[in-house]
């Protein structure tokens, strides 16, 4: 490891005959920056950094800042030269952060290197990879999955939805309004759930409006692939304005066959929260609905047989302005003997990127498992589902993208999904405004608008 942190530096110095205080050559405390701001969240934030300084004489101050502001205070602190040392931060920033000077590549690829590139899942390294390592050490994530009956599929021998094909077969198969709708699809145009559905049906069929140079027209043929599928999932949906809120309704009820949700809905599943519970029979707490369903992570169109899974990735990152030697330890420990700690603060949303260790290759996903979830009531997930159910919803991360990310153009691609430019077009093909070739054509054309 190269010595790159101001402490190393004035030790280095001290070796070499200069005279320093005793106070120049230790860091007593370093800065962290969460978004993981609700009160129990940050307290168990507390509980590690009083774990990491009991083992390393070094404090955590562990500072809240609302992820809505978290760019426009980081940008502040740059310029001030008042980074804290590590940022708690979403993949939206990994790429930005480092041509902006904020982050410290070289730390962060030590730390990876050190604990282990390969005990990471290889999708969240990829999706900060920059030319000389990687962005930020990730942290935790989760993947979208699409949710699904699979007591009903077993009975009808239904192939589970991993592709276009077999979701259509299932639909065909089960889709009986209104006792059960095939789908719960997203068609409400102003919702960000709308956006975060269509883009994981777009990548499972390959197709992007970003590439290396920015806009990239969407192909065609593959595109109204897509736009078929997804009128037809919405064509085997309830009438009206739908979005996460009647998805989960629905699938709770027992009136839909397949919805496209997080992984938050888990522990709402199997009973353990109030505000949510399973309407399937007259049990708020049953499980009954947990174990009769099924996940897909990783969905393939015809187009892109081998699939994708949209995912969110958070990350540690060091900071330019940071105790480089102190932040990396602190990093480390909360990615190794910390990690069960970090992935404790919500376990049905933070599945562990890192799956073990060289000794153990599945030792934090086996741990994580065990976790509890809920809110009302608390089980581990290792209860509630199988374990081919568990290894499904990590293994999404293996291969989890998103638009732009390996192309340069996150930014460009979260200008385009956040005008819901394609959320419109794509609820007016539904509505039958226009025929396919068409709406492929509006889109590229409101697309490339975009800059």
């Amino acid at each position: 490891m190269i010595l790159r942190s101001k402490t190393a530096q004035l030790m280095l110095g001290a070796s070499m005959g200069l005279v320093l205080g005793a106070g120049a050559v230790s860091a007593d405390t370093i800065r962290f920056w969460t978004t993981e701001t609700q009160p129990e969240r940050l307290e168990k934030q507390e509980e590690m950094a009083s774990q990491f300084e009991a083992e390393t004489g070094t404090a955590v101050e562990v500072i809240p800042v609302e992820e809505t502001d978290l760019g426009t205070r980081a940008t502040a602190a740059f310029a001030a030269g008042d980074l804290p040392d590590v940022i708690y931060h979403p993949l939206s920033y990994a790429l930005p952060w480092v041509d902006a000077g904020i982050l410290d590549v070289d730390a962060a690829t030590d730390v990876i290197e050190e604990l282990g590139a390969d005990t990471f899942a290889p999708g969240p390294l990829a999706l900060a990879a920059v030319e000389d390592g990687t962005a930020s050490v990730p942290v935790d994530g989760w993947t979208q999955m699409v949710v699904y009956r699979k007591d009903l599929f077993d009975e009808k021998g239904l192939e589970a939805p991993t592709t276009y094909d077999a979701v259509l077969a299932a639909v065909e198969a089960l889709h009986n309004p209104p006792e059960m709708y095939g789908f719960v699809a997203a068609t409400k145009v102003d919702e960000g759930f709308m956006s975060q559905v269509l883009e994981h049906v777009f990548l499972a069929n390959g197709v992007s409006p970003v590439g290396a140079e920015g806009f990239e027209a969407l192909d065609e043929a593959k595109t109204i692939e897509v736009l078929d599928f997804y009128k037809a999932i919405a064509k085997a949906s309830p009438p009206g304005e739908l979005y996460w809120k009647q998805s989960r309704e629905l699938y709770f009820a027992g009136q839909a066959a397949m919805i496209i949700w997080s992984p938050f809905i888990l522990d709402e599943l199997a009973g353990l929260r109030d505000s949510a519970p399973p309407t399937i029979n007259d049990d708020p707490t049953s499980k009954d609905l947990a174990a009769a369903t099924g996940i897909v992570t990783n969905f393939a169109g015809p187009s892109n047989p081998d699939g994708a899974a949209w995912g969110d990735v958070r990350y540690f990152g060091i900071t330019s302005d940071a105790d480089t030697d102190a932040a990396m330890d602190f990093v480390k420990f909360s990615m190794d003997e910390g990690y069960m700690s970090t992935l404790s603060i919500a376990p049905e949303g933070k599945f562990p990127v890192r799956r073990g260790t060289a000794d153990n290759a599945t030792t934090f996903v086996d741990g994580w498992s065990k976790l509890d979830v809920g809110v009302d009531r608390k089980a581990p997930l290792s209860e509630l589902y199988a374990p081919e159910m568990i290894e499904e919803i990590v293994g999404g991360l293996d291969v989890a993208q998103r638009w732009g990310v390996a192309e340069g153009q996150l930014g460009l691609a979260s200008k385009m999904i956040n005008s819901q430019v394609i959320n419109r077009l794509v609820r007016e093909y539904i509505d039958d405004q226009r025929d396919a070739a068409a709406t492929v054509a509006a889109l590229n054309e409101e697309l490339a608008k975009i800059n």
